[in-house]
């Protein structure tokens, strides 16, 4: 079980990010699955229990604070502390409190360095 690759579920509504991440990531090592909007993503997180979901803010069907809101409101604890890193291009600072308070585990700002994101999964997903 521990050869298992660690399951991560995007959750972004731009293909080429998908794409890219998917690539970057499954070289990196972990099982790649991916929802082009919100409503989607829920559904697969619930269906797939992945071990980390990158979440972009803005998409459709259903926002990603909204997704972010009721991971974190489910009533089974595994599934609700699920690791979420934000992802969007939303730069403010009300919006990075926004994240963590709806218990996103880290906020990254579009555009991203790959590497920067793999170093904040592996940090969530493999603490020193």
């Amino acid at each position: 079980m521990a050869d298992q690759p660690k399951k991560v579920l995007v959750i972004e509504d731009e293909t080429d990010i998908i794409t890219i991440l998917s690539f970057r990531l499954e070289k990196a090592g972990f099982e790649i699955i991916s929802a082009r909007d919100g409503k989607t993503g829920l559904a697969l997180a619930r269906e797939q229990r992945p071990d980390l979901i990158i979440l972009d803010l803005m998409l459709p069907e259903l926002p990603g604070e909204e997704v972010c809101k009721t991971i974190r409101e489910d009533e089974d604890e595994g599934f609700a502390k699920t690791p979420i890193i934000m992802v969007t291009a939303k730069i403010g600072e009300v919006d990075r409190i926004i994240g963590k308070s709806l218990g996103a585990n880290s906020y990254i700002t579009k555009p991203f360095e790959v590497e920067d994101l793999i170093e904040e999964i592996e940090k969530i997903l493999v603490p020193s």
